[in-house]
């Protein structure tokens, strides 16, 4: 199936699961329908099953997304609880399309759980309440992490699969490798084919330079560690060293705690150093897997980080919690980030990389090797250090499985090819409305909307969620219409009288209207929002 066949299925409203090889262009895929639904104002949950392949959607994942967490199953009171959950409830009811990225990676109870909220909180018992939901992955690749020496729980396992009916998206065209060497190895992988021709290939690049600089890639947590600290210990400057603290709590919930939120207990870091954020902040648009370089440190040793798309983010103190019973039983707080000039396997599923050297002979898992070598785009940008039988196979129900989904998807093709354009035009428009006439009324200015709003005492948090932006942004859109002196009454906004007396000594103290005198003296328990709402009553 063609691209531009398969947007036109998800345009038509079906339920959906869009694979294909690495660099058949599934993400871009995903990015094209998405900006179509933005264009037509189309409420869309951007997720996917790992923080790193939501960032390349600029997504959540789907764990916060639905409000699961990382738990296992759902309770009668966790059911309760998410119902109560602010904006939660209201943002799921006005979603009509539900978009999950890296479906492999995602464990087959938890999308049963997806859908068990999603039927819950919008009362329709259709899979995920009516919502449209595009499952997009390759099942060859990297499977949610099993325990023992259980079958990896893919996510077609799960109970909702076959009550959802996906239509099978299979894209055949080939859009990040350019070399053939490096296809026919993928491939001969792929249809667990493996020959000495394929060996020969990669005997090839065995320790072979490539041409700039590499991403390291390893199979284990160790090696990804060790290079860290080496790289790290050879840059000159100061170094600034942050230890996590336990806010509450002790014994196993704490050890548990610190082992799986991602953060190091020390972490250590100086100017120039390549880091990965490791927890999810939409008001300050960074999530679980951003990458980004230190420039930096402010006067109280707070890192400034430049990301990608070349934003700077100061970046504070985030605390992890763990909850029972609705309250918290164990939490602790460190700096969002970790060392990254490598990182794991797992970690890079849906990069593309020029260069990368890879060290496979510890490879534990099938499909670890086929993620790892189909990160790069030619044979040219790999250096392969070593290599085991494990890392070149691929799981034996997937293999069998594959050859359905193609077949399913071919029928699917066939169907919409069967249908005339009137037809595929008036079942889009039947599902997402038709598109916004160019021209029409006078455009309501940003800062128009954000007042309307306020008029009706909608919080910041409602406003955000409605509108599509940070809470951030809306405290600014407040502050402008302050400034230009528009009759606001903002009372309903104000923090709560104790806290509001603490920020107001704060700001007499720091003798200023500047936020980061005032929260260095607060500390990280008031936040930068609430600082800013306060500041407007001073």
């Amino acid at each position: 199936m063609t691209q531009k066949e398969a947007l036109e299925i998800l345009k038509m409203g079906h339920n959906a699961y869009l694979t294909g090889a690495p660099g058949s262009g599934k993400t871009f895929l995903l990015n094209e329908y998405i900006r179509f639904l933005k264009g037509r104002g189309v409420k869309t949950g951007i997720t996917a099953s790992t923080g790193i392949a939501a960032t390349h959607l600029n997504g959540l994942t789907i764990h916060s997304w639905a409000g699961i967490g990382i738990k296992e199953r759902l309770s009668a009171f966790d059911m309760d609880r998410l119902a109560k959950k602010r904006g939660l409830a209201s943002k799921i009811g006005k979603t009509k399309v539900l978009v999950i990225d890296e479906v492999s990676m995602l464990h087959s109870f938890r999308l049963d759980m997806v859908d068990e909220v999603c039927r819950f909180l919008r009362g329709d018992e259709r899979p995920f309440g009516g919502i449209q939901v595009v499952l997009c992955g390759d099942f060859f690749q990297l499977p949610p992490i099993s325990k023992g020496n259980e079958d990896a729980p893919f996510a077609v396992y799960s109970k909702v699969w076959g009550k959802m009916n996906p239509r099978i998206c299979y894209l055949e065209e080939q859009h990040r490798h350019c070399g053939h060497s490096l296809i026919q190895v993928l491939r001969d992988i792929r249809e667990d084919g493996v020959s000495e021709r394929t060996m020969e290939r990669l005997r090839a690049r065995y320790k072979k330079e490539t041409p700039g600089g590499a991403t390291k890639l390893y199979t284990h947590n160790i090696d990804v560690d060790s290079i860290n600290e080496k790289r790290l210990d050879s840059l000159k400057g100061e170094e600034y060293v942050y230890a996590m603290e336990t806010n509450k709590g002790g014994g196993a919930a704490i050890e548990a705690l610190k082992k799986n939120c991602l953060a190091p207990e020390k972490l250590r870091l100086k100017k120039g150093a390549a880091v990965m954020f490791v927890k999810n902040n939409p008001e300050k648009r960074y999530f679980n897997g951003t990458l980004g370089t230190v420039l930096g440190f402010d006067s109280c040793g707070i890192p400034l980080i430049q990301i990608a798309d070349g934003r700077k983010i100061l970046v504070q103190r985030e605390d992890w919690n763990v909850e029972e019973d609705g309250k918290i039983k164990a939490s602790v707080s460190q700096i969002p980030l970790r060392l990254a000039w490598a990182i794991t396997i797992h970690k890079s599923q849906g990069m593309s990389l020029d260069a990368a050297e890879m060290d496979l002979s510890k490879s534990f898992t099938e499909g670890m090797g086929y993620v790892a070598l189909s990160r790069v785009r030619t044979m040219e940008g790999l250096n392969l250090s070593g290599l085991n039988d494990m890392a070149l196979k691929v799981n034996k129900k997937i293999l069998e499985f594959d050859g359905e989904l193609a077949r399913m998807s071919e029928e699917a093709a066939k169907e919409l090819r069967s249908r005339d354009r009137t037809e595929i035009r008036n079942i889009q428009e039947e599902f997402l409305g038709p598109a916004a006439p160019v021209g029409g009324e006078k455009k309501v200015g940003t800062y128009d909307i954000t007042k309307a709003m306020v008029e009706k005492e909608t919080p910041v948090a409602e406003m955000a969620e409605e509108r599509e932006m940070t809470e951030e942004t809306i405290i600014n859109h407040i502050e402008k219409l302050v400034e230009r002196g528009d009759e606001l009454n903002l009372e309903y906004l104000k923090p709560r009288p104790d806290r509001f007396e603490k920020i107001k000594n704060a700001f007499e103290k720091s003798k200023g209207k500047k936020l980061a005198p005032v929260r260095k003296i607060l500390g990280s328990r008031f936040s930068y929002n609430e600082i800013k709402l306060a500041r407007l009553f001073l």
